[in-house]
């Protein structure tokens, strides 16, 4: 206990510690927001890969997917890094970058501002984005405290309250410099957590070999004659539910706001190039790490059985580490914790950059080749620059706190609440973000089109108890936006031809 409480000491010391170190360059909304959009391939490669990867991932996805689909669930791990990280940084990286620079975005909100020419469909992009980020982080603070439970025996209301009040203190005081830089040293805890977790658990088994043969002796659920070995073979008991995950935890990423506003802040095109072979490394060593091991779950007996008569797929990877050495738990803590910190901070400042700078602030701009209408004055403007700031920072108590209402009585699984935030986000968010890059064609009501049927298929969905399980209706949502922007943008007025080539000079 000793040591596991001096390793989570230092750790918070110096999470921290570079949160004082950054509020220097957090007192402008781009300094605070995009790091003075300076930030290199590493920390940004780092930072999009902690944000990518949590307790979500670690305690409720590895958990239950690797239950359900056995050793077949790594392909999962290896979904994200092909497709969440590798696809992501080539389709969206450096487009992003140019674009959101040239029309001087902030926030994916600001950009369909921008690029759409629609103010309408900046607030309510930002509403969907505040809203449906809260049940995503209330799903990171369920996760973290489960395990931090496990490894130290505090309640869990404490470890929810704990984690809540240290991700605020950083994120206030140093804004997304701190959260990068913080991002990377959690990034290499991550990395070699995964490593020594593995190999500890593993050898519980007798090494991999003795591991994976038990997994193939095992009978799959409800057929043990015809199926029996299921669980260790390529594809799994159930290869169409196991694409519905890989798809909306893979191609998700594309259409969340604290995934996709990476790309805004990266220095240069060159650092991209870099950033996206560091960030398909690290993708494949934590989340491919992180879905093998759950796949072992089987091994360590059944899961407790909640009120309801479900299993606890959350309570699995938990009782694996449970009979670990003390130090491995520690290790375990820590990389949890490296984590889920980094993910709850960049949920965080996107929720209230978002709301400041799109709902409560809405600031014309002009594109390039247009003429501004008078000039404000610079004190003024720095007052106003500093006045966004403090709001974003009161803002980052008010989302944290709804979001700790939430994970003190969480009303589902992790797996489901991360489900049902990707789903809305990504369903509304991805078709017309990723085509708004590509095509001049892309329509303002093909947009507003999307974003009803994103929200609107996974909110139906929810209200009528989930006929389709929450992780395929995001998958839907996420597919079927491209079919609503492309059959809508065909049949709807296009955007001025002049405003949409102002807008695509940055690809010159």
């Amino acid at each position: 206990m000793f040591i596991k409480i001096l390793l989570t000491i230092i750790f918070l010391t110096v999470t921290v510690a570079v949160g004082v170190f950054s509020r220097k360059q957090a007192r402008s909304v781009d300094g605070f927001v995009l790091g003075g959009r300076s930030v290199g391939p590493w920390l940004t490669a780092f930072a999009f890969g902690t944000s990518y990867f949590s307790a979500v991932v670690f305690v409720g996805y590895a958990g239950q997917f690797g239950w359900k689909y056995g050793l077949s669930s790594t392909w999962i791990g290896v979904g994200n890094a092909v497709i969440g990280s590798l696809l992501a940084w080539i389709i969206l990286g450096r487009r992003t970058k140019l674009m959101t620079q040239h029309i001087e975005s902030r926030t994916m909100p600001d950009f369909f501002g921008t690029r759409f020419n629609s103010q309408g469909l900046r607030v309510v992009a930002s509403v969907i984005a505040f809203v449906f980020l809260i049940p995503y982080t209330a799903g990171v603070y369920k996760g973290i405290s489960t395990l931090f439970e496990m490894g130290f025996g505090i309640p869990y209301e404490y470890c929810v309250i704990i984690m809540a009040i240290l991700t605020a203190v950083y994120v206030i005081l140093g804004g997304y410099k701190a959260t990068a830089m913080n991002d990377f040293i959690q990034g290499v805890i991550m990395l070699f957590g995964i490593v020594v977790v593995i190999a500890a658990v593993l050898n519980t088994q007798g090494g991999l070999s003795a591991a994976v043969g038990k997994m193939a002796a095992l009978p799959a659920d409800g057929d043990a004659d015809t199926q029996s070995g299921a669980f260790a073979t390529l594809f799994g008991p159930d290869p169409w539910n196991l694409l519905g995950v890989v798809i909306l935890t893979s191609l998700g990423t594309w259409g969340l706001p604290q995934m996709v506003g990476k790309f805004y802040s990266i220095t240069d095109e060159s650092a991209i190039r870099r950033g996206t072979i560091i960030s398909t490394i690290f993708a494949f060593v934590v989340a491919g790490g992180c879905y093998f091991l759950g796949g072992f779950g089987r091994l360590f007996g059944m899961p407790p059985t909640l009120p309801n008569g479900k299993l606890d797929f959350d309570s699995i990877i938990p009782s694996m580490l449970a009979t670990l050495p003390d130090i491995i738990i520690a290790l375990v803590v820590l990389l949890v914790l490296s984590a889920s910190m980094s993910t709850l901070a960049s949920l965080v400042l996107t929720s209230s950059s978002t709301m400041t700078l799109d709902l409560i602030y809405r600031d014309k701009k002009s594109l390039p080749g247009e003429v501004e209408e008078g000039t404000i004055d610079d004190i003024v403007s720095e007052k106003v620059e500093r006045r966004k700031v403090v709001i974003m920072r009161v803002l980052i108590v008010f989302f944290i706190t709804i979001s700790l209402m939430i994970a003190l009585n969480p009303p589902t699984f992790i797996a489901q609440l991360m489900g049902i935030s990707w789903g809305a986000l990504a369903g509304a968010f991805l078709a017309p973000f990723m085509l708004g890059l590509y095509w001049k064609r892309v329509t303002t009501v093909s947009v507003w089109a999307c974003f009803v049927w994103g929200v609107g298929i996974t909110v139906i969905n929810m209200l009528l108890g989930n006929p389709i399980n929450p992780i395929n209706c995001g998958a839907i949502a996420m597919l079927g936006g491209f079919v609503v922007v492309a059959i809508v943008s065909l049949f709807t007025p296009k955007l001025d031809k002049d405003y949409t080539n102002r807008i695509f000079e940055c690809y010159k």
